[in-house]
């Protein structure tokens, strides 16, 4: 590969694969970087890959709903691969406003997906109207990886675990519009023979990630002596993964998945969402401590936790198999949850401005003045 699209890559799992990617995989190519930078994409997560590797690293301001931008894309950087993370992906914001996730989840990636194939068969923008000419994939030393989440299975009992063969059930408008185009990125490979792979994570956690998820939510809540909000009854159980982890993966399916498969990633470990929580104040006990935070005003970070009515439709518990990952492509998790999570809050407080300009909205006023317009 020479040269790759990343869809989403300002955000916080496409910002951690573009950073994996140019510092960490030997790849000596170019990475062209499309993000809407919607409220959650911001381009300051790669601020210093931009100026480390200026001839290796392009970003550009766009829709991936935009028939004409990607066409555009495709004939300039003739790209040998497509790494789409581009998602609205926050469960509670699906639940009230639906439309977003129809919009990118599924229209976004049908024009990825009509773009590549027919950049792919040598149709030039003939389909770039969303119109295809029915003709079937030409190149086959390319690859156009989706990327996906463990959601889509709805939600387990006490036992089992996800395996790439079990049906859909979605349970959220989010879930729904994944499943959605999941099914739209292999109907492609069987209908045109268009060289897809399908990778369908867990929850994921780590550095850059957006305060509206759990996690980071709840370190900046308490660091702030904020209540930590829980839903329910706190037993809702997740399969973490530590965000560099998930991109490992991401790279190692893009370079030697089987073209036309499903691969699951997860991290190993089900754990309770109020567990999870305690582990974040445990790790907080540790990096700042109680009593040297005066935000606290002589509560522990425990005290904080506060339950909350749960949201509708909350799944119970998801967990992950990825043997298939791990027999295949011999990828398995490095990262324990502990140390995955005393990375993360350390991280958190040895990056206070990025926090304060998240927190505080003065990261969209920079984006709008320094990104009007799409940098094509």
């Amino acid at each position: 590969m020479k040269t790759i699209l990343v869809t989403g890559g300002a955000g916080f799992i496409g910002s951690n694969f573009v950073r994996y990617v140019l510092e960490r995989s030997g790849f000596k190519g170019l990475i062209v970087n499309l993000d809407k930078l919607t409220y959650a994409g911001n381009p300051e997560n790669l601020a210093d890959i931009g100026r480390k590797y200026k001839d290796r690293y392009v970003f550009v301001k766009g829709d991936i709903c935009d028939f004409a931008l990607l066409g555009r894309l495709f004939k300039k950087h003739k790209f040998d691969a497509v790494a789409h993370f581009a998602a609205e992906s926050h469960v509670d914001r699906s639940i009230f406003g639906p439309r977003d996730f129809v919009e990118t989840n599924i229209h976004g990636t049908f024009a990825l997906l009509e773009s590549a194939r027919s950049a792919w068969a040598g149709h030039g923008t003939g389909a770039s109207a969303g119109q295809g000419t029915g003709a079937s994939a030409g190149r086959r030393d390319v690859r156009f990886h989706h990327v996906s989440t463990d959601e889509v299975y709805g939600s387990l009992g006490a036992t089992g675990k996800f395996k790439e063969t079990t049906p859909y059930d979605p349970r959220s408008p989010y879930s729904a519009s994944k499943a959605a185009s999941d099914h739209l990125v292999r109907a492609y490979h069987h209908t045109y023979g268009l060289p897809v792979t399908i990778s369908n994570c867990s929850n994921n956690y780590g550095p850059w990630h957006f305060p509206e998820k759990l996690i980071p939510l709840v370190i900046l809540n308490a660091m702030e002596g904020k209540p930590l909000p829980v839903y329910g009854d706190g037993r809702n159980v997740r399969d973490w993964l530590y965000v560099e982890d998930h991109c490992a993966a991401v790279w190692r399916i893009l370079l030697k998945g089987r073209p036309g498969e499903t691969y699951n990633v997860g991290g190993d470990c089900e754990m309770k969402n109020i567990d999870v929580v305690k582990n974040v104040c445990a790790a907080l006990e540790e990096l700042l401590p109680s009593p040297e935070n005066p935000a606290l005003k002589g509560k522990n970070y425990e005290d904080l936790i506060t339950f909350v009515k749960d949201r509708p439709g909350h799944d119970r518990r998801y967990a992950i198999d990825f043997s298939k990952l791990k027999r295949e492509l011999g990828w398995r998790p490095s990262a324990d949850f502990t140390g995955g999570i005393l990375r993360t809050v350390r991280w958190y407080l040895d990056n206070p401005g990025w926090v304060k300009n998240v927190k505080t909205g003065a990261y969209r006023k920079w984006l709008d003045k320094n990104y009007r317009r799409s940098r094509a």
